[in-house]
Parts: C-alpha cells; sequence; structure tokens
C-alpha cells in the first residue's frame, strides 16, 4: 500500500500529530523536531511519545520522518554555529528516543565557501558524535538541490559522508531522497527515474534509502534552486511523481508531502496520490 503524509506542526505534541494525520487520509508524516528556523524546543512528553507509538502501531502507519531545523549546519566556518548545531543534533537523538524505531532527516549543510571536503570532514565529526546516541534512531541524510554551498548536490557527496563515519555506526544511517531537489540537482526523474535509482544504487546503495520527500519544483531541471510547488503543478509533472509512488523499489517507503499546502490541500494530494497507486 502506499505510505504517505505530510509535514504536520508538533505545537500540541506528539499523539496530536497522529491525530490529525488521521483525519487526512495519512499513514505516516513528518514534523520539525524544534523551530524550523531557529534553535529554541519545548519539552517532549515521554508518555505522549508513549501513546504516538501504540497509535501508530494500532492504525498500521509507516516509520515517521523527523526533520532537524533549516538552521542547523553541522559544517559552517563558524565554529560556534558548529557547535550549536551539534548540541541541537544531541539534543534531538534525546527526544527521537522518545518515539523509537522512527527516522530524524536533516540537511548536511553549506560549507559557506571551505570548500566540500572540508565541510565534509566536520559533517563526518559530528555524526561520530551523534549517532552513538541514536540507539533506536536512523538519521537520514537529504539529497539536497546544490544551490549556494550545499552539501548532499550528488550521490558521491552522500556517500563520502556515510563512508567517513566510524563503521560501527553506519548501520544508523541512511538517506531521504527529495523529489524537487533531485530534478533541481540535475538528476532527470522524468524521463530516466531508473536510470536515478541506478545510479544511486551503484554509488549509495538502494538499502541506505529509507524515506522519500514527494515534491513538484517550480524550476527546470538543473536550476540548483530548490523551490517545491505543489503535486501536478510544477515542471516535473504529476505523471512523473506517480512512477515514483509506483516503481517497485521504492513502493514500502514513507512518501511525505512537502509541497506549500495547508492540511486541506495536503488531504486532496494524498487522495490523488492514493487514486493513482497501482495495488
Amino acid at each position: 500500500m502506499l505510505h504517505i503524509g505530510c509535514h504536520l506542526s508538533s505545537s500540541k505534541g506528539f499523539t496530536a500529530m497522529g491525530e490529525t494525520a488521521l483525519t487526512i487520509g495519512a499513514d505516516t508524516f513528518a514534523f520539525f523536531t524544534r523551530n524550523p528556523r531557529g534553535g529554541s524546543a519545548k519539552a517532549a512528553d515521554p508518555a505522549d511519545g508513549a501513546e504516538l507509538m501504540r497509535l501508530c502501531q494500532n492504525k498500521g502507519f509507516a516509520r515517521l520522518v523527523a526533520h532537524a531545523p533549516y538552521t542547523m549546519n553541522l559544517c559552517s566556518a563558524d565554529g560556534g554555529l558548529r557547535e550549536f548545531a551539534l548540541n541541537m543534533m544531541k539534543d534531538d537523538m534525546a527526544r527521537m528516543e522518545l518515539i523509537p524505531g522512527n527516522y530524524y532527516n536533516f540537511h548536511p549543510g553549506s560549507h559557506t565557501g571551505q570548500g566540500v571536503e572540508v565541510g565534509i570532514g566536520f559533517i563526518v565529526a559530528a555524526l561520530n558524535e551523534v549517532l552513538p546516541l541514536a540507539e533506536h534512531t536512523t538519521v537520514l541524510l537529504e539529497t539536497m538541490a546544490g544551490k549556494g554551498s550545499e552539501i548532499g548536490r550528488n550521490f558521491e557527496e552522500l556517500k563520502a559522508i556515510i563512508d567517513g563515519v566510524d563503521e560501527q555506526f553506519r548501520s544508523r544511517l541512511g538517506v531521504c531522497m527529495d523529489t524537487c531537489h533531485l530534478h533541481d540537482g540535475g538528476y532527470d526523474i522524468i524521463n530516466d527515474f531508473d536510470g536515478v535509482l541506478q545510479e544511486f544504487d551503484r554509488v549509495v546503495g538502494l538499502d541506505r534509502l529509507k524515506a522519500c520527500h514527494l515534491n513538484d519544483s517550480m524550476n527546470p531541471a538543473g536550476s540548483r534552486k530548490d523551490r517545491h510547488a505543489k503535486i501536478g503543478e510544477g515542471q516535473i509533472g504529476l505523471d512523473a511523481l506517480v512512477r515514483v509512488i509506483n516503481h517497485p523499489l521504492l513502493r514500502d517507503l514513507p512518501f511525505v508531502l512537502e509541497t506549500p499546502n495547508e492540511l486541506s490541500g495536503y488531504e486532496s494530494e494524498i487522495k490523488l496520490l492514493r487514486s493513482r497507486f497501482t495495488t
């Protein structure tokens, strides 16, 4: 079956998000672990986390995909910002332990002029401190569009991060594939999605692919701009995105919509995509 959901507000707690997901026909969802544009986070309630896990089990939810804040940059040239990001990520791992067995997705970061190799080195060093804390969480590197000095613009950069992590903790790392980012980054997911997956398997390995952000794009392929569009209203188009959800190698993944929508819009997109899913 198609496991699909969207980003939900975490302001009312864990269980409230699960209940909201059910009202729009979702069986997974994503949420920011804290303010997506800042570092603040309200205290998490262990009982609330346990209640969400019971709800997800009873309703047959796929794994959830938590998202780190956009401001978290593990490879900034500013040492203070790197330390801030590292401490934020460590705190998030403690939060994720309240909802064990789920995913924590983050943008690898921007090297801010230091160069890709230096940036990757900082990311690896941070993950080697964080992953020992992720006992019941899989940490996902997100594929990026490549704007500015973003790291993760191609599969080779993600592979370099994974290979740099201590071998004993590599099993706690995976990848979240974002359709808008892939498209804007120059991968031809419209005409040759099979080829894109073959390239991913060759470089990273399909066993690392754990989740997918399903988004259309406002921009042409290779633009490196990263502007999401509603499903079927962008440059990727509905037919190509339907091929993504129906691909035999991806059908069991959790798909998360990050389209510019309110809840009613997400509900419509979920209904549309379920109607095009081949059982």
